[in-house]
């Protein structure tokens, strides 16, 4: 069955960690969207080399409107966890008990949203000791899977096995 992915994504996104499981989640044939603050926003990757058009603003959006969510690392998360209204859909869509997809910094959004208290996660180690302090249960993995809710990757360096868990979420 195809799913319906949120990509929560603003400027200074990481390339590969939108690029290459936006591409995987494409190629199995689930839709994925492009949310930021403004429908129609060109928003640019912290190396500058690519370009992503944002096809909803935050305000146009609901939970029921997605299946799964995921949100790249770079600065992007830094700038996205800035607006409140990121922060709130978030909680709401982990209320939910809908799948999240993060990598690298992504998790500075869950620790805004004060929901990292008992995830169990896997980050980079800039941020294990914040996720730790937000009460997130940290495993030093490629990838760690915490019930099909919340799939966390260290860096880019494990986007593989991290789309692969991705997808095999997607799937179930």
């Amino acid at each position: 069955m195809n799913k319906r992915i949120a990509v929560f994504i603003t400027h200074d996104f990481e390339d590969t960690e939108y690029h290459q499981p936006v591409e995987a989640f494409r190629a199995a044939s689930h839709s994925v969207r492009n949310i930021e603050k403004t429908a129609g926003n060109i928003v640019y990757s912290k190396q500058r080399k690519s370009a992503v058009s944002i096809d909803f603003g935050i305000d146009e959006i609901t939970v029921q409107d997605f299946d799964a969510l995921m949100i790249p690392g770079g600065n992007s998360p830094y700038h996205l966890k800035q607006d409140t209204r990121f922060i709130d859909y978030l909680r709401n869509f982990a209320n939910a008990q809908k799948p999240i997809f993060l990598c690298c910094y992504s998790p500075h959004l869950l620790i805004d949203a004060q929901i990292a208290i008992g995830r169990r996660l896997t980050s980079i180690e800039a941020m294990i000791q914040e996720l730790k302090d937000a009460g997130a249960v940290i495993f030093d993995r490629e990838v760690v899977n915490d019930n099909n809710l919340y799939i966390s990757s260290r860096s880019t360096q494990e986007l593989p096995v991290f789309i692969d868990e991705c997808l095999n979420v997607l799937r179930a």
